[in-house]
């Protein structure tokens, strides 16, 4: 799993769906992002971080709460979690069905895993943009992210220009929106006060490749927005083929296409919704 490892951030990545998991050393302080898939994926991050720790502190960040994300927050139950106000507040129904995905999926594939799965509970809590959680010599600001689901965060890590996004941004995957489209345009205009803000050296994202500098970062956001705005306009005036071009070229059409899919019909909706308001 092992990619890459410089400059105090070690990058993980996932056989499946090119997903990533981070492990960030300081002096102090040792934090796992997102640990997953497989069982003896889980199990590599697990052991590297038992390999390095040497009593700092460890921290554990969740960017939101889909069930590939959380799935290995049970091998690493003596570490400090962070999360969003939303994802700590998900109700007891909300946290069953996101747990019964994560079973069924290791049902389908008859994978045993040597930990609890369980939905996490949350130490420190990131409620608004621009808040910052100090951890001796890790500072971490956090911005509330929501679109792809109702609960994500962007954390930016410092002093390392650590970005880390979540489900946005990456070069991989066009937007997958289950919680609402503007909400999601609204989340990637942060960007710009983003980048005032914090000297960012590294984004990574849930899924794909890094990016390392400012012009890719502002690309990834540029595609973004724009695959919403086409995807809404082509929806509004009917234009079927302008919608299926908009996934052209994407790297898994087979697969891609039931998400792509998915944002017509939430984005139908959406739009349904406001002409009934008007």
């Amino acid at each position: 799993m092992l990619k890459s490892k410089s400059a105090g951030v070690t990058l993980f990545q996932s056989d499946l769906y090119e997903t990533n998991s981070l492990v960030v050393e300081t002096v102090e302080c040792v934090l796992v992002v997102d640990p997953c898939w497989l069982p003896r994926e889980v199990e590599e991050i697990r052991l590297y971080v038992e390999n390095i720790l040497a009593g700092r502190r460890l921290l554990l960040l969740f960017t939101h709460s889909d069930y590939d994300h959380i799935i290995g927050y049970g091998a690493f139950k003596e570490a400090e979690v962070i999360a969003s106000r939303a994802f700590a507040g998900k109700s007891e129904e909300e946290r069953k069905a996101i747990i019964e995905d994560l079973r069924t999926f290791d049902d389908n594939y008859y994978l045993r895993r040597p930990y609890e799965t369980n939905y996490p509970a949350v130490d420190h809590i990131i409620e608004q943009d621009g808040q910052r959680l100090v951890f001796g010599d890790m500072v971490l600001t956090g911005y509330v992210a929501p679109g792809h689901t109702d609960d994500g965060l962007f954390t930016l890590v410092e002093p390392l220009g650590l970005f880390i996004a979540g489900d946005y941004l990456s070069d991989v995957e066009f937007p997958y929106i289950y919680d609402n489209s503007r909400s999601y345009e609204q989340t990637l205009g942060k960007l710009e006060l983003i980048l005032a803000n914090h000297a960012i050296t590294l984004l990574v994202p849930g899924h794909g490749e890094v990016a390392d500098s400012l012009p890719e970062i502002s690309r990834r956001k540029a595609a973004g927005l724009a695959y919403i705005d086409n995807l809404r306009t082509a929806i509004a005036e009917g234009k079927q083929e302008d919608i299926e071009r908009l996934i052209d070229g994407c790297a898994f059409p087979r697969n891609m296409a039931k998400f792509h899919r998915s944002n017509r019909e939430l984005i139908e909706k959406e739009l349904a919704e406001t002409a009934g308001e008007t």
